[in-house]
């Protein structure tokens, strides 16, 4: 998704967004990752002020009132955390562990295949399809990426073949890269 992407070619506009809105996005982030119920004031605090910067290919990005970018999505799609915000929340997405072999792929875009998920040294938590997850690898602390479960669990372990995750945000694509929007 940010294969390609350049915050200054790719940004179209940047919208302040109203309390309403704001509190209509909190409470869509509580449905979807239930776990930040005791951290959501730190990370949406209520008398913050939010925008979202919207993108080509129909991305939008939320943005606090410092530019650190929090959330994105594309379309209608879900919420889906940044991986600078998942690093100090690293506990609220389903994690899947990928093996040292493809830790290179990930870092180059590449969607994690169900062989690299099924391997020695990969680990899998229990997901339905289209649920968005972190990728970890192994024997690294933080997250890789970013992405949506093409597969549910059982059927990645049934089927080992193809794609099982989608990879949305990866370490140093151009939303790990973008500066802060002030």
């Amino acid at each position: 998704m940010f294969k390609k992407f350049d915050d200054r070619e790719n940004i179209s506009g940047i919208q302040q967004l109203k309390s309403s809105v704001q509190k209509g996005i909190r409470i869509k982030l509580l449905e979807i990752y239930p776990h930040l119920e005791t951290f959501i004031d730190s990370i949406l605090p209520k008398k913050d002020s939010f925008r979202i910067v919207k993108c080509h290919d129909h991305i939008e990005i939320l943005v606090n009132g410092n530019g650190d970018h929090l959330f994105f999505r594309q379309r209608d799609g879900p919420w889906m955390p940044s991986l600078r915000l998942l690093h100090k929340y690293p506990f609220f997405l389903p994690m899947q562990q990928v093996d040292k072999g493809a830790i290179r792929f990930v870092l180059s875009g590449a969607n994690i295949m169900c062989p690299g998920l099924t391997s020695p040294g990969a680990c899998m938590t229990t997901a339905e399809k289209g649920t968005v997850v972190a990728v970890m690898a192994e024997g690294k602390q933080n997250a890789l990426a970013v992405g949506t479960t093409a597969l549910s669990t059982s059927g990645i372990l049934k089927i080992n073949k193809g794609v099982g995750v989608e990879n949305c945000h990866y370490l140093n694509d151009g939303l790990w890269q973008m500066k802060a929007i002030k």
